[in-house]
């Protein structure tokens, strides 16, 4: 069976297959039409986001038994025709997640002790105390909005400070325990104080937080996003950090990026994104919160231990 790895992943992945009796083919520098010249031999995917596989071009793959995709989202793979072909699909946001949560939990406290903005004042020759002053995370009511692998990963973070945690996710139920509390949205509308989004992106959630969902909260809140750019519809993020109804933004992913990330600056800049970009109250990463180290090998290990495992049984 020859599997064609489309993106850079971790070694990891290929000499687990082939010791398994795969043979993985370097596909890294393959156009779209390099690869459908190869289609009869394409058996396996593994890719990260390089290419968009729609029904379209899925199509072109007469022998194709799986797609593996390094990391959670699966909005670059349509999933329905997936299904329908008998295509395996694999994913691994197990590997990943401790370090989104890791970032998430450094990113809220970066801003809410302005850490960010007082590094900024002292290279530039400033020293305001009182300007700078941070607000604490306990005693806090935190909204955790998706409990998958990552908002779990984060809730459990959270165990070290003294803070409520509730948590809302629409397709799962009886996740409570003594730490995290299961919850409504209404709930969280009601008393947080940090909310962290940790959901997919699809039809229902593009555009979820928008200014009607920013001014269901009864108070000022922290808001983190690590988890895809158009769940935040930017303009109305950008008018509640105007009118103070966020207090301050973390965000991993923007609403603007590009399907390939980096050329993200290369194309005319919204104003709403400009605005992010000058905010002392605006905390940005570049889509690296899963991006660490130890997640390069564990996206890899995990994806490795599925494909190996369903092809056993």
């Amino acid at each position: 069976m020859k599997v064609f790895l489309i993106d850079k992943v971790h070694p990891i992945l290929q000499e687990r297959l082939n010791k398994n009796g795969f043979e993985c083919i370097d596909a890294t520098r393959f156009s779209m039409d390099e690869l459908l010249k190869r289609k009869h031999d394409v058996h396996g995917i593994v890719l990260r986001a390089r290419f968009l596989l729609n029904s379209e071009v899925l199509s072109n793959f007469p022998n194709l038994e799986f797609i593996a995709r390094s990391g959670s989202g699966m909005e670059n793979i349509n999933v329905a025709y997936c299904k329908s072909h008998n295509i395996k699909l694999f994913n691994s946001p197990e590997g990943n997640r401790n370090a989104v949560a890791e970032h998430a939990l450094g990113m809220l406290l970066a801003l809410m002790n302005k850490l960010c903005k007082a590094n900024n004042q002292i290279s530039e020759g400033v020293w305001n105390r009182e300007e700078n002053r941070g607000e604490e995370l306990d005693g806090k009511t935190l909204g955790i909005i998706g409990y998958g692998n990552n908002g779990a990963a984060f809730a459990k973070k959270l165990r070290g400070f003294d803070v409520k945690v509730l948590a809302y996710d629409k397709y799962k139920f009886g996740f409570g325990d003594d730490f995290v509390h299961e919850s409504t949205l209404e709930a969280i509308f009601n008393s947080a104080d940090v909310v962290s989004l940790h959901i997919p992106q699809n039809k229902e959630t593009i555009g979820l937080v928008n200014e009607a969902f920013i001014n269901s909260f009864e108070k000022p809140f922290y808001i983190l996003n690590l988890s895809r750019g158009k769940i935040i519809h930017t303009e109305s993020l950008v008018k509640a950090l105007e009118s103070n109804k966020i207090k301050a933004a973390g965000l991993d992913v923007l609403e603007f990026e590009s399907k390939d990330f980096e050329s993200i600056f290369a194309q005319q800049l919204p104003e709403a994104f400009q605005y992010l970009l000058a905010s002392d109250r605006v905390l940005l990463s570049p889509h690296v919160g899963g991006w660490t180290k130890e997640s390069y090998f564990k996206l890899s290990d995990v994806l490795a231990d599925k494909i190996i495992s369903y092809y056993q049984h």
